[in-house]
């Protein structure tokens, strides 16, 4: 499997980290989390001449879908999301949390919806799907040879809220322990948000700094 070209964009008012994920050999992409700011994820698509066939989101919070419906119209690319995501926030009590949790709406249905070890082919690339409930009961990784998107599970030096609806501090830490921890410590973290020191870390440098990791799963 050829190394995909990753675009990192910080984007939209929540400052939520957008990727865009590139085939090199057939420029087939995939867009992961879009937060908004249109124009700068557009602007890297038209740089790499890619053809983005997927919006894949990490989880359904709206601060991590705001651009889904208009990168979609725009791309013509399917939306995906993970089938517990999809089910909750298209739930009525589902709806109300979040607009009572995050003051936003909801997600709009997706177009696919995935499990735990699918697999999504964007050009040679094979993006495998990590279910990592905790922050949101459908939260997921996207793996892609030795990167990790991990969108609100795992930040640098942190882990996602678990404070608002459907979240769970035990689940979170428990799918981080059993899903996360076993790959391999190069593995290059790409987090939903800036929050850390740095943009981007490895499986290795968390599970040696990262005080969720350290004090409650290894100590």
């Amino acid at each position: 499997m050829p190394k995909p070209i990753i675009h990192q964009i910080l984007a939209g008012p929540y400052m939520v980290h957008t990727y865009l994920v590139v085939c090199p050999k057939t420029k087939d992409a995939a867009i992961i989390d879009p937060a908004g700011d249109e124009e700068k994820v557009l602007k890297a698509i038209d740089e790499e001449d890619a053809a983005v066939k997927y919006i894949l989101n990490t989880h359904g919070h709206a601060d991590h879908v705001l651009a889904n419906i208009k990168m979609k119209e725009h791309l013509g690319a399917a939306t995906v999301m993970h089938e517990a995501d999809d089910e909750f926030f298209q739930s009525p009590v589902g709806r109300e949390m979040t607009k009572r949790d995050l003051g936003l709406p909801p997600p709009d249905p997706v177009d696919v919806l995935v499990k735990h070890g699918d697999v999504i082919e964007v050009g040679e690339l094979k993006i495998k799907v990590i279910h990592t409930p905790g922050h949101t009961p459908g939260s997921v990784c996207f793996y892609v040879g030795n990167n990790l998107f991990t969108g609100d599970t795992l930040f640098v030096g942190a882990v996602g809220r678990t404070d608002l609806a459907g979240a769970s501090l035990d689940t979170l830490l428990k799918s981080i322990e059993e899903r996360l921890l076993p790959l391999p410590e190069e593995t290059v973290v790409w987090p939903g948000h800036d929050y850390g020191d740095t943009p981007t870390s490895t499986m290795g440098r968390e599970i040696q700094e990262n005080p969720f990791i350290t004090d409650f799963i290894l100590a």
